[in-house]
């Protein structure tokens, strides 16, 4: 099983492969697998042929129907739905996500050019943003998620999605990943398959920074990195070593943090994994 969304999407993903069955499709035109809960992801699926749109959008979905959506952190009105039918019946549907509440995590001892960075940097810091967002911005049609996410390593973890963050003593951004504490070197594997579309070696924040798109939008981000075992263009397995642990760019020991992306929105990969093969992890 896969935790929290455990049982729903990831646990289903092979499941959702096979065809509906003729009677839950006249049941059930439309489905959804999965956690509706700020920072989630969740598994759509409509009849073959469908196409559909989220909150106006329209969103890629896959010859058999199946098409991803995801609530931001702070998200409460209700995500809107629109499915047209190959018939031309038009279905609306619409999910709430429900609340959850995210903890302070305080962190000192950072270069204070790494809290507020001086203007010197600024272009330097532009250049690393426009690199990540031209990164995300691929649409492939794979299904590289639908079997779900491993573990990329194991470790304690050290930093959770949604957290509010003090960085000595001010107050930032949430933190956007989980944080995986291992000693500089520890490998670091393809949690699902997917297409390398970023390896930089030093951004200012993030330090080695690897991303890898596992189709449909969805992007996986890991974090100060040490080095890196793959380039842009690479197609990885599930399992397959990408990177060590490092502690580059804005962090104050080793650890991976591990974010994810839906196109523009950023969910909690801790949803997405089986906390019972990390046994040195407490689940949330």
């Amino acid at each position: 099983m896969h935790s929290q969304l455990s049982g729903l999407v990831l646990a289903t993903g092979l499941l959702l492969i096979t065809p509906l069955p003729a009677a839950a499709e006249e049941d059930s035109p439309v489905r959804f697998e999965g956690e509706v809960v700020q920072g989630g992801l969740v598994v759509g699926r409509a009849p073959a042929g469908s196409s559909v749109e989220v909150d106006g959008e329209p969103v890629m979905t896959s010859p058999d129907g199946r098409f991803l959506l995801a609530f931001e952190r702070q998200q409460t009105e209700p995500t809107r739905v629109e499915v047209v039918l190959p018939t031309g019946m038009r279905l609306e549907e619409t999910l709430a996500p429900q609340p959850r509440e995210f903890d302070i995590q305080r962190i000192d001892g950072l270069p204070q050019d790494k809290v507020t960075p001086p203007e010197s940097v600024l272009s330097r810091i532009r250049e690393d943003a426009r690199q990540a967002r031209e990164a995300r911005n691929r649409r492939d049609a794979r299904l590289d998620w639908a079997a779900g996410f491993d573990w990329p390593l194991t470790g304690p973890v050290t930093g959770v999605y949604g957290s509010q963050r003090i960085l000595n003593g001010e107050p930032r951004n949430p933190h956007w990943g989980i944080d995986i504490a291992a000693p500089t070197g520890t490998p670091v594997r393809a949690p699902a398959p997917g297409v390398v579309t970023l390896a930089h070696p030093d951004m200012y924040f993030s330090g080695g920074t690897l991303f890898i798109d596992h189709g449909h939008g969805l992007v996986s981000a890991f974090l100060h990195l040490h080095t890196m075992h793959v380039e842009p263009g690479d197609v990885v397995d599930r399992g397959e070593l990408i990177a060590e642990v490092g502690a580059t760019g804005r962090a104050t020991g080793p650890h991976l943090d591990w974010r994810m992306n839906l196109r523009e929105v950023r969910i909690d990969p801790a949803l997405l994994l089986d906390w019972d093969e990390n046994p040195d992890a407490q689940a949330p």
